[in-house]
Parts: structure tokens; C-alpha cells; sequence
């Protein structure tokens, strides 16, 4: 199980503090739990790792078998939480640079750049091709977009490209749907009670993230374990995440950084993203959230969070015990200043980094927690996963928000499509 580090954090927040909104926290966590919170006919997400369904599992994972005995390819059509979620596991979980070891796993209609469609075709010419569209409605946009030109694509190329087209989206409802049954493209269903950036471990996520040949059991299973840990209103860390980051949201604090110091874990911090911002970012409150990759972005913004406006919070995402790669050698000729650190893994370096980062940054006036996961694995993803759903879901009630909807994002579209002339 995942550790909630919250040392550096004392300083701006007593307990006295935390204790006098045990019971609102621990209200909201009832509300989570017993469905009686705004929007709880969209907690499905909970309900889905606590009571396994194997036999989904096992098809998904037979489909994805078919997929990496047959494809160079996988191209994933959907935006936000019908991408966000498997990109973050496949990321963390898979190489940094391509193998000859199953296919590549690419995505498509989380933007609308032209340019980007027409060098993913080109591309793809020669390759044999698989797609899985996501879209609950089938008619998003972005993905639709780049739906009809891949399947446009895909009828010119093969003959059996009905057989390699898989449709996850609405039981009953949607474009898509039409398209399955005038095709005959196999499908997945996202469940009615659970929202697209909760739906990674659904069929929406745990297809591409077995695809690209990760053991969705272990990531799926990770999750539950986590659920029932976290149904515990004693020492559970998500509720003391959720509670401190309401008192500094009180204070007057605007923004949490989510900082990574392993370039694997940047995905997930963007899926963290977008779960937090659409499900607190409402009635003007909630803080803002924004993923950095250290020790990069350091140089780029590491003097404004050292100096800048004292608005920010910072969550640091580590692993305890990361593969350590290489060890910095001894090397001849002329000294490069560095002889203090041969012999030394790199992981070694990296973690002081953090180290001194977090220090400098809580003495500059950041509160800053640390969320440590032992390695990044299927398991130890999984119970993240869930451990940041849970917590989002406890902020927005302590926020007095529904967690689960996101008026704000149809707006956009309205104007959109209103200019476009539909």
C-alpha cells in the first residue's frame, strides 16, 4: 500500500486544524461509502473493484492476446478519461524506447491537429493495424473526427478491417453503436454509473493497457485491495490527503503541482490532472491542478516555486525503491568535477534530488506531502489509482461540489459547434 508523507506540510497546518474537520471529512467519506453524496449514481468505479468480474477480465485479456498476435498497432481513439487512464499505466509500466515485443500502442482524437492525423496514416502504411474507439456517445468531437478518417483508412487497406475495429462505449446508446451493427465491430460497454475519468479500469483502460502486454489481474486487483483498505476511517491516507488539501484550499492556497521525478510517472500525473481539475474545478472553488516532471522542470520553474507567490502546494509522487539503471562510472583524463559520485546509481542522485527539493521548497514557504509507492508495478498502480479516485471524490463533498459531473466542459462545445454550424 501506497505511504501519504505529510511532514512538511505541519508547519502551515496544526493539528488542532486537522482534528476540527474530522467529522466533515469523515461525513464526506460516508458519502462516498454509502452513496447518499451529489452524483452518487456515478460511483460505479467503487463498486466495479469490489465485486471483481473475472470473466470480463479474462475476455478483455483473450481480445488483447488476439491484438499482440496480430498487430504492429494499436491505435486508441478517445480524449480525456478515454485515453488519459491507459497512457499513464502504459507509460509507467512499458519501456521508454520501442521493442520488438508486442505492438506499439498510439493515440488518436485527444486534439484536433490535421498535421497529426495525416503522419499517423503515414505511418501506419504498411503495418497491420488495429483501432479501438472510445466514446460513450460516439459523437465527441476529437475522437469522432479521427475516428471516421482511421475507419476510412482501414477499408481501404483490409479486407477484414470490420474484425480489427473494437468500439468501448454505451451498452445501448450512441453513434458508435450504429456503426457496430451496420460493421459488426466488436464491442466493450462502459458501465452507465461510472464517469470517463474514472473508467481506466473499465473496458476503456484495462484493453489497451493489456494490449500492450501488461497484467491488468495485478493492476485490477491492485485497485480493490486498495478499496477495502480505504473504506477505513482510521489511518486511511486518502482522507488525510483530502482533508489537508481543503485546509490549505481554505487558506488561500490556488494550485497543487503534482511532481514526478521519473519521467515513466508524468502520464499519470496528467491523468491526475484531469481527475482533479474536472472533479473539483466548480462554483469557483478547488485548487488548480498542474503536473511538472523534476528534476526538469526545475529549470524551468523551479526559481517560481522556490520564490514565486505563495499560492501553491506541492504533492511529490515517488517511487521508494525504483530500478536503479545505471551506476556513474570512473572515467580517465581530466577531471569533470564529478568524482564525488562514481560508483553511485543515478536512481541514488534522483532521490536526493527530491530529497533537497522537497526541504527547500517547504522552508521557501510550499507546503508539500509525499505520496511514496514502493515500485511502479501493475499492483502498486492499481491501488494508486484508487487511492486518488477515493480522494478526489471525499474533496469535492468537503468542497460542497458534485465530484462526478462536469458542466463546465459542455460550454465549450456549445460554442464550438455553434461556430462550426451544426
Amino acid at each position: 500500500m501506497l505511504e501519504l508523507n505529510t511532514e512538511n506540510t505541519r508547519p502551515f497546518i496544526s493539528s488542532d486544524r486537522l482534528g476540527s474537520i474530522k467529522s466533515r471529512v469523515e461525513s464526506a467519506h460516508g458519502a462516498v461509502l454509502g452513496k447518499t453524496g451529489a452524483g452518487s449514481e456515478f460511483l460505479g468505479w467503487r463498486d466495479l473493484v469490489l465485486n471483481p468480474n473475472d470473466a470480463l477480465l479474462e475476455d478483455i485479456i483473450a481480445t488483447a492476446t488476439r491484438i499482440r498476435e496480430d498487430a504492429d498497432v494499436l491505435v486508441c481513439v478517445g480524449i480525456g478519461g478515454s485515453y488519459l487512464g491507459a497512457r499513464a499505466v502504459i507509460e509507467a509500466l512499458t519501456p521508454f524506447f520501442p521493442t520488438d515485443h508486442g505492438p506499439e500502442i498510439l493515440f488518436a482524437g485527444h486534439h484536433l491537429s490535421g498535421a497529426y492525423l495525416k503522419q499517423l496514416l503515414e505511418y501506419l502504411d504498411g503495418k497491420s493495424v488495429y483501432l479501438n474507439v472510445i466514446s460513450k456517445s460516439g459523437t465527441t468531437l476529437e475522437p469522432a473526427i479521427a475516428f471516421r478518417v482511421l475507419r476510412h483508412w482501414m477499408a481501404e487497406r483490409f479486407d477484414d478491417a470490420g474484425d480489427r475495429i473494437i468500439v468501448t462505449t454505451d451498452a445501448t446508446r450512441g453513434k458508435l453503436n450504429e456503426l457496430r451493427g451496420a460493421h459488426g465491430y466488436r464491442k466493450y460497454v462502459i458501465p452507465d454509473d461510472v464517469g470517463g475519468r474514472f473508467s481506466v479500469l473499465t473496458p476503456v483502460g484495462l484493453l489497451p493497457i493489456s494490449a500492450a502486454g501488461i497484467d491488468v489481474r495485478e493492476l485490477f486487483y491492485g485497485a480493490a485491495e486498495a478499496a477495502k483498505q480505504l473504506s477505513s476511517r482510521v489511518d486511511n491516507p486518502a482522507l488525510e490527503y483530502a482533508a489537508i488539501r481543503y485546509l490549505l484550499h481554505e487558506d488561500g492556497f490556488t494550485t497543487e503541482v503534482l511532481a514526478v521525478f521519473e519521467p515513466r510517472l508524468s502520464a499519470i500525473a496528467s491523468w491526475w490532472q484531469q481527475l482533479f481539475g474536472e472533479s473539483e474545478g466548480k462554483e469557483g472553488n478547488g485548487l488548480f491542478p498542474a503536473a511538472v516532471q523534476y528534476t526538469t522542470d526545475l529549470h524551468s520553474l523551479g526559481q517560481y516555486m522556490q520564490d514565486g507567490r505563495r499560492n501553491v502546494i506541492e504533492t511529490f509522487l515517488i517511487e521508494k525503491n525504483p530500478e536503479s539503471g545505471l551506476n556513474i562510472p570512473a572515467v580517465d583524463g581530466p577531471e569533470d568535477g564529478l568524482e564525488y559520485l562514481v560508483g553511485k546509481p543515478v536512481s541514488h542522485v534522483n532521490r536526493k534530488a527530491f530529497e533537497g527539493t522537497a526541504q527547500a521548497h517547504a522552508d521557501g514557504g510550499v507546503p508539500n506531502l509525499t505520496i511514496s509507492i514502493e515500485r511502479a508495478s501493475a499492483a502498486e498502480l492499481g491501488s494508486l489509482i484508487y487511492f486518488f479516485e477515493h480522494a478526489v471524490a471525499v474533496g469535492g463533498y468537503l468542497l460542497d461540489v458534485n465530484p462526478f459531473d462536469q458542466p463546465g466542459v459542455e460550454a465549450y462545445k456549445s460554442a464550438m459547434y455553434q461556430l462550426l454550424g451544426k
